[in-house]
């Protein structure tokens, strides 16, 4: 089967696609199975109950379930929903924003293939003058802290749109470490990616916060530098809140507040706080960006799925959600995080590692220095024993040296492994194990 250009960029083996592939298919039958991989959230049943709660009163309220199910709701998304939204984070935060800021769609991965494409990819300006010829370019999304999320490598419609910086990091006396953004490497590079009409200069940049893989949470202070420089550079800076304040709030960190301005355009997700499967992103950004949103999701899928906001609407407007977030996710996903890093340090001790501060998130970022092979080549010899993980490899992308088929240019670039720790404890205890037997064995 012959596809076209298009086809093979989004059909060709990538990170995510092994990443999800591993969550759908089981392993072989008789082999104890430990899935540290993948993304999926922890079962919780107070918030499993509170959406019950919801979907009760909607089945008992009259036609309001026939309403949710029977009814295409407006590409920008359902409007009780957005109003909801809006008026929590102007009453929460004090933020300028109304229903013209905010958009859903089909889940946050879904909102950032738009937004990737709508600032990366070839530009043509038309020449106004007589005998003035059409010009074109490509501009190009940077990522100013690697490792970077898995799912982003692949999501540019053409080829090479993804750009990087490599991190600094600090290493500590505990076995741990942390990533930190090279302001210095940034701005270098952008200075030298700003020309109107010259190919690779700069159309955003793109940050997750909490960081997925590695657990970082970037301050309030590196968040508004960061905006502050995609202000002088007049390019958007997106920050992917999937696992952020206030909802999941799977946030460790002290000290860390929601920032939103208009030079920021703001990804969430019902994702993490209970509905992986009802897919349900939320963009908060300019209103010319809105529009623009609201148009693709017409284009790509007439409009969002209804049922995550429904159930979701008045737990932001009374707001359980928040109070859930706050005093029933992140404790227990913190307890989690505690327990895995207790198991790392029984387990590996004797061995040369270094676990990234675990700030956020629900993973685990394991750097592994004296291993012998790449973590790959790891990840299927674990595999073989039962145990799913992430390679480091694929959260590594967007050097130059990338496109002439070099690895990226980091000691930690095939060295780490990503683990979810959201699993019963148990299973991820004896995941654990086994993973610092093999290292021991292949160090």
């Amino acid at each position: 089967m012959k596809i076209s250009k298009f086809g093979e960029k989004l059909t060709t083996k990538s990170g995510i696609l092994q990443l999800m592939d591993d969550l759908g298919k089981p392993l072989p039958k008789g082999n104890p199975s430990y899935q540290l991989g993948g993304g999926n959230p922890a079962r919780i049943h107070d918030v499993e109950k509170a959406y019950r709660i919801e979907m009760e009163r909607i089945l008992s309220d009259g036609e309001s379930f026939e309403d949710v199910i029977s009814h295409y709701d407006s590409p920008q998304g359902r409007m009780s929903f957005i109003n909801a939204i809006a008026t929590f984070f102007k009453k929460k935060y004090g933020w300028n924003i109304n229903s013209d800021n905010v958009c859903i769609t089909n889940g946050s991965q879904s909102a950032c293939f738009y937004l990737f494409n709508l600032f990366s990819g070839t530009y043509e300006t038309k020449g106004e003058g007589l005998g003035e010829k059409t010009k074109t370019w490509k501009k190009t999304i940077l990522f100013p802290l690697m490792p970077e999320y898995i799912g982003y490598a692949d999501q540019g419609i053409e080829k090479n749109c993804m750009v990087s910086v490599p991190p600094k990091c600090e290493y500590y006396e505990d076995h741990t470490m942390k990533y930190f953004v090279d302001f210095e490497a940034v701005e270098q590079y952008l200075d030298r990616h700003n020309s109107e009409g010259v190919d690779g200069q700069v159309g955003a940049m793109c940050i997750t916060r909490p960081t997925n893989p590695s657990g970082n949470v970037l301050t309030d202070y590196e968040v508004n530098r960061l905006a502050e420089i995609a202000h002088t550079f007049k390019i958007p800076l997106l920050i992917d809140n999937a696992y952020g304040i206030p909802f999941p709030n799977i946030v460790f960190a002290e000290n860390v507040t929601p920032i939103w301005n208009e030079d920021i355009i703001l990804s969430m997700s019902l994702s993490k706080i209970g509905l992986p499967a009802i897919r349900t992103g939320i963009i908060i950004a300019r209103p010319q960006l809105i529009e623009a949103l609201s148009n693709i999701n017409a284009i790509a899928s007439l409009a969002s799925g209804s049922m995550g906001q429904a159930l979701a609407e008045r737990l932001i407007t009374n707001n359980k959600l928040v109070d859930m977030a706050k005093n029933t996710v992140k404790p227990y996903y913190e307890k989690k995080s505690e327990e895995i890093q207790s198991w790392i340090h029984e387990f590996f001790e004797g061995t040369n590692y270094y676990i990234h501060k675990s700030e956020g998130a629900i993973f685990v970022w394991l750097y592994l220095p004296d291993l012998k092979m790449s973590t790959i080549e790891f990840y299927a010899k674990l595999k073989n024993q039962g145990v799913i993980t992430v390679p480091g490899e694929y959260s590594f992308f967007g050097h130059e040296v990338q496109t002439e088929g070099k690895p990226y240019p980091y000691s930690h670039y095939d060295k780490c492994l990503r683990l979810n720790y959201s699993r019963p404890s148990e299973e991820v205890k004896q995941g654990v194990s086994i993973i610092a037997k093999m290292y021991k064995q292949f160090s």
